[in-house]
């Protein structure tokens, strides 16, 4: 999975991936020559007094050396470079895929997940491809030249190897065997601290008020800890492969001085050969060292690239049927015919049965208790869920034949968790259409109350917007965010519970000034305050995913003790609150 990973970001640089291993092939030839040179100097040169071997050798060496030098920093500059493509690619991809995710998929990952893939996943594996280029081209290359040019200088010694080796191999490999699982863990234990932590950036206020911070600290502290003591056991592993390597590379040298040394007591090797063999062995050892080196890197870089395989290859559950219709605009006739949704695996439905029709000009109001399916309902229309049974149809189309472009540029949804970018007022009104003038901006914000509080602002339209609209009230950001499917101009409006931050001058204020606005689009509206859906035409109330109502504001009154009961609480938590008010 890994290597496939990799190979297939690969395939659109097969250019400089030639080129790459053109230069590392040339850069390890010339430092596999080298001692060789080295040996002739000695024995041609310097044992019989030859001093212009010695020099024309000795430039000789120069020259390799400088063009070994040069392969050597092109061949890692282009693979810095190829690495930082690849990893550039992943992350596009992943960006691609999460992109078009459902709520489901979203939700089943979740985002501290997704944000360790996009991240610290793709990061080891650039790693381990930089790596590769590096080492990995270059270690093959230098152990079998270093074997075989070993043995042109002494055959009977370079037996040591036969010993060596296997012993080198078979105690890293052990090492790596046990890297793998603590590798794989050291990722879910960042995913679990990643999301931990923007747990607790994101309500950091709710902390505060409620006293939690010695609570989370200790929370923060035990996943902290966790990941620690697994990374402190992944970096013992790894500090025990380097002096196990050096042992085995310290008894080589002794073994390879002690037995050439014989040999050369015999008359059977000259000290240039010998030499000449303690250099080669020792890059070979180097080359062994590098690929083990490599080896400790795969692991930890394969479980990324599973996590990362994960995500790429995770189907949507939402996306465009193969023959999608296009269109410039839809008109916002809505029909729902017996909507039903139900997570994988979950006993029961979320929403069961649901049907209703609403037109343009027309105000539909969805009310029920906390986890009725109100919000279900509302995101099965954009196609933020897909339902399992039933049909949706707007503009006379079922909404899963059209494309997705299609059906969400005819829908204005204001999400129950207002939601702003960072950027400016303009910008940020301006995602639900690009063109809007500055005329049309205001003209937005005007209706959606929001135009008095953006005058105010030193910079008007300019005005900066942090990070999720933190810079901003609840109720700014709400009415911001419904400026913000205004001036998209749909075919149909979803407010989703979007008016619970405004107070009730407000909240009539604004829905009064939907009504020419929205004369030619088709309106649903999720709320839970009775005085905001009491004047909607049609009223659907939603009980544990089931439609038990349906009607106007006096018929449901007469005719569902569900809603009835939802207007009784309300009437009663008023009463109580004005007498608990002092005169």
């Amino acid at each position: 999975m890994l290597f496939q990973l990799i190979a297939r970001n690969l395939a659109p640089h097969k250019g400089p991936l030639i080129a790459i291993v053109v230069l590392q092939f040339l850069s390890t030839l010339a430092s596999l020559y080298l001692p060789t040179l080295n040996a002739d100097i000695i024995d041609d040169g310097v044992v019989k007094g030859q001093i212009d071997v010695i020099m024309n050798l000795g430039l000789w060496m120069l020259l390799i050396t400088a063009g070994q030098v040069v392969c050597a920093i092109a061949a890692t500059f282009l693979s810095a470079r190829l690495a930082m493509g690849v990893g550039r690619q992943i992350r596009r991809d992943l960006f691609n895929k999460v992109e078009s995710f459902s709520s489901q998929e979203m939700g089943t990952i979740g985002a501290p997940s997704l944000i360790t893939r996009t991240t610290n996943d793709v990061q080891q594996v650039q790693m381990l491809t930089l790596m590769s280029f590096t080492l990995m081209v270059t270690a093959p290359i230098m152990c079998i030249g270093g074997i075989v040019l070993a043995m042109a200088q002494d055959v009977p010694l370079s037996g040591l190897l036969l010993v060596i080796l296997p012993v080198l191999i078979i105690a890293i490999s052990l090492i790596v065997r046990v890297l793998v699982p603590t590798f794989r863990k050291v990722q879910r234990q960042l995913d679990d601290i990643n999301g931990v932590l923007r747990e607790q950036i994101t309500g950091i206020s709710v902390i505060r008020a409620f006293g939690r911070r010695d609570y989370e600290a200790q929370r923060f502290a035990t996943a902290n800890g966790a990941l620690t003591t697994s990374q402190l056991r992944a970096g013992r592993l790894m500090a025990l492969m380097f002096p196990t390597i050096f042992f085995v590379v310290n008894i080589t040298s002794v073994g390879v001085l002690w037995f050439g040394g014989q040999r050369i007591d015999a008359g059977q090797m000259q000290i240039g050969a010998l030499t000449a063999f303690l250099s080669y062995i020792m890059q070979i050892l180097m080359a062994v060292m590098m690929a083990m080196f490599m080896f400790m890197m795969i692991p930890r870089a394969a479980v990324s690239a599973e996590r990362i395989t994960e995500v790429l290859t995770t189907e949507p559950t939402v996306m465009d049927a193969p023959n999608a219709i296009s269109l410039d605009r839809l008109d916002g006739v809505l029909r729902v015919h017996d909507a039903t949704f139900s997570y994988p695996g979950a006993q029961s439905p979320v929403l069961s049965g649901v049907s209703f029709n609403a037109g343009p000009g027309t105000t539909t109001a969805i009310i029920g208790s906390t986890g009725s399916g109100k919000s279900t309902l509302v995101n099965l229309i954009p196609r933020l869920l897909d339902t399992t049974q039933g049909s949706i149809e707007l503009g006379g189309y079922d909404v899963k034949a059209l494309s997705l472009a299609t059906l969400r540029s005819s829908i204005g949804l204001v999400p129950q968790r207002a939601y702003l970018f960072s950027g400016t007022v303009a910008s940020n009104i301006r995602m639900g259409n690009p063109q809007a003038t500055d005329e049309q901006l205001w003209q937005a914000l005007e209706t959606a109350q929001a135009a008095d509080f953006v005058r105010n602002l030193p910079e008007g339209l300019e005005a900066p917007i942090e990070q999720g609209g933190s810079n901003v009230s609840g109720g700014q950001r709400q009415r911001l965010c419904i400026a913000r499917a205004i001036a998209a101009q749909p075919a149909v409006y979803l407010f989703d519970d979007s008016f619970s931050a405004l107070d009730y001058v407000t909240d009539a204020k604004l829905r009064m000034a939907l009504k020419p606005v929205t004369r030619d689009a088709a309106v649903l509206v999720v709320a839970q305050r009775v005085g905001t859906v009491k004047d909607a035409d049609n009223i659907l109330v939603l009980d544990e995913g089931k439609l038990v109502g349906q009607g106007t504001h006096e018929e449901l009154l007469l005719s569902c003790p569900t809603y009835q009961e939802i207007v009784t609480s309300q009437i009663n938590a008023e009463d109580a609150q004005e007498q608990e008010t002092p005169a």
